[in-house]
């Protein structure tokens, strides 16, 4: 990865180079700070010759020529942020052996593929949303990460936003309630009424500030209606939710609250990936895998995955599997994520966005492949009404393009690849406003790429719309106040709502 060559081939000065790395991989990578790799080298070289390894003599020649690296572009893909996280995870196992060679499972064309789509999405549109950084991790639906990109630039910041940064995923939460629900009786055809609601005097609103009356729970988890979800945590229960979600692999806190089934609760990409893996397992548990074998100094195998798998267990019904990834199929269909749909290859996933659009996800899976794919700022400063259907869902279909390319596609379990009606495909989405999902409801055409100065243009006009409709209209003199939805809409200030109250998209 550094040299170019073989273990077996690297000289003094190179071994001395990657011995360096293990007091501080992330400081020390030569890729990132060459001048600090080749200083620790030197000290490396000095304790060998304190310890009676080697002598001066030995160590001169690797002191007057010191590593040269290759550039990274050369190699397909920089998988740092993976490689800082199995290092860790190598760690955990706690083995004897101070020298080990690991087979992780990253795959370096799929890392590539997926640091391109961060960055070109990133460099296209990332001024026009006020938006500037991402995270992305792709998985395999039994659990192996084949691509990790933890941000946008690992020589900047060795951070890894994928594994470590706590963040809000709004409605990409909500398969969680879902799952619940359908563990608990209810079924995708389940009626509910979307209709206003309050607790305690939190009283959650859609995106679109009106409400649809009785619909079915597709209806409401593909339009990402945020009052059903709302009240079916009533009726079973918030910590059921939080059972499912830690069932199927969220290892984070999640705090029982009222806006808990909104994705109020932080969670990390890595364990949004490995969650969603449930849903494209079949319903077994999926923990997301570094590596899949460790072999010690003396060829020793110490550690083999394949021949000790972990146990199999199953953390969801295959009636409930089958429920969700048939209603998770229809989101990139007719619902929020259409800018995620493959063309020929059957998706399922679920978009998400936080309250003041801090946040905007896209967690979605194939038969072959899971991702997760987040943007936002790491100040949390807003974004300019960045949602998930957008970047976050671009840059996934880009990824998950190049995944698909040349392999044998897998159904996802319990799915048919069926095309929605036309009915279903002209409903609107209440996840996003109209402008970010230009899709023609007759045709099914997927909506066009903008340039950043175009879209900047539409995200202007876009807010003076929205301030538009939210203005009250002037009762005329002795007519009567007009009555409506209008006091439900964001920034009025309704009684009884919190003006900080956490919408989720």
């Amino acid at each position: 990865f550094y040299f170019g060559k073989s273990v077996k081939d690297v000289n003094l000065a190179e071994a001395a180079l990657l011995a360096g790395l293990f007091k501080a991989p992330a400081r020390y990578a030569p890729h990132v700070n060459l001048p600090a790799a080749r200083a620790r080298a030197n000290e490396v070289l000095t304790n060998m010759v304190q310890a009676g390894f080697l002598t001066e003599g030995h160590v001169i020649g690797a002191r007057r020529h010191p590593a040269d690296v290759i550039e990274q572009a050369s190699a397909s893909g920089s998988p740092d942020y993976f490689l800082d996280w199995a290092f860790d995870e190598v760690k955990k196992l706690n083995l004897p052996d101070r020298v080990l060679t690991v087979r992780t499972t990253v795959d370096l064309s799929l890392q590539a593929a997926a640091e391109d789509a961060v960055e070109s999405v990133l460099r296209e549109s990332g001024d026009a949303y006020r938006v500037k950084q991402a995270a992305m991790v792709a998985v395999e639906p039994e659990g192996a990460v084949r691509a990790m990109v933890g941000g946008r630039d690992y020589g900047e910041s060795q951070f890894n936003r994928a594994t470590d940064a706590l963040r809000q995923p709004g409605s990409s939460f909500k398969p969680f309630v879902y799952a619940t629900a359908m563990l608990n009786g209810y079924t995708p055809k389940s009626i509910v009424r979307d209709a206003p609601i309050c607790i305690g005097g939190w009283c959650p609103r859609n995106y679109s500030g009106g409400y649809s009356g009785a619909v079915t729970l597709t209806t409401a988890l593909v339009k990402s209606i945020n009052v059903i979800p709302v009240r079916l945590a009533q009726a079973f229960g918030r910590g059921k939710i939080v059972e499912t979600a830690h069932r199927m692999g969220i290892r984070t806190e999640l705090k029982i609250s009222r806006s808990l089934p909104l994705g109020a609760a932080e969670v990390t990409v890595l364990d949004m990936a490995g969650a969603y893996s449930v849903f494209a397992n079949g319903g077994l548990k999926a923990t997301p895998y570094a590596f899949t074998q460790v072999i010690g100094s003396q060829g020793d195998i110490l550690y083999d995955r394949r021949k000790t798998p972990p146990p199999a267990e199953r953390v969801l019904a295959e009636t409930a599997v089958q429920s969700m990834n048939e209603m998770l199929a229809q989101v990139p269909e007719w619902g929020t994520g259409r800018r995620a749909k493959l063309e020929g290859i059957r998706t399922a996933g679920k978009t998400g966005t936080t309250s003041a659009y801090r946040d905007a996800w896209f967690v979605g899976f194939t038969g072959n492949y899971v991702a997760a794919v987040w943007f936002g700022n790491d100040s949390y400063a807003p974004t300019r009404r960045l949602t998930g259907g957008v970047l976050p869902a671009m840059t996934w279909n880009r990824f998950m393009t190049f995944a698909h390319k040349g392999i044998e596609l897998k159904p996802i379990p319990y799915v048919e690849p069926e095309k929605p009606t036309n009915a279903e495909a002209a409903v609107a989405s209440a996840d996003q406003p109209l402008t970010e999902e230009p899709l023609d409801a007759e045709s099914g055409a997927k909506p066009v790429s903008l340039s950043a100065g175009t879209t900047e243009r539409l995200i202007v006009i876009e807010g003076l719309l929205d301030r538009a409709r939210s203005t009250k209209p002037v009762a005329r003199l002795g007519s009567p106040a007009p009555v409506g939805l209008a006091g439900l809409a964001a920034g009025d200030g309704s009684p009884g709502r919190p003006a900080t109250s956490p919408v989720a998209r």
